[in-house]
């Protein structure tokens, strides 16, 4: 039987849930994440547990944060006086937006706070900070 190895093109089914169960992401009704193993393209936690995994095999395995998505970090959290933001775009919390660093490279915020002076932009992933668990089914080796 055929395991998964580095270089590898492969095709799996995942459901990634978080401490309290909630699901937040799933491959289910969908095509299955195809990414080459080693090219850095999935969380390194993630790759790890594809490695060596057999085609039709399955793992459950649980991803520190330092594997997934980083700790979060106070550093990425900042707070914009309001009139630096466009007057055509009424902020809501929750909303996502994308600033452009100095090498014209966008960075995804998520509007975090707002008061009546500014508004708080959080560059932290969603899931910084956060264990995963996956359940992963190696469905083939392209």
């Amino acid at each position: 039987m055929s395991q998964a190895k580095t270089g590898d093109t492969v095709r799996v089914h995942y459901t990634g849930t978080l401490d309290d169960g909630s699901v937040f992401d799933s491959s289910q009704g969908r095509d299955p994440l195809e990414f080459t193993l080693g090219e850095q393209r999935v969380i390194p936690g993630f790759e790890s547990a594809v490695d060596g995994l057999a085609v039709g095999n399955s793992v459950t395995t649980r991803i520190p944060p330092d594997e997934a998505y980083g700790d979060r970090r106070d550093d990425l959290v900042l707070e914009v006086e309001r009139d630096q933001f466009p007057p055509d775009v009424e902020p809501e919390i929750g909303m996502q937006l994308a600033l452009q660093q100095p090498n014209g490279q966008p960075v995804p915020v998520t509007i975090t706070g707002l008061s009546d002076e500014a508004i708080t932009l959080d560059a932290n992933h969603r899931l910084a900070g956060q264990a995963l668990t996956f359940n992963i089914e190696l469905v083939e080796i392209v």
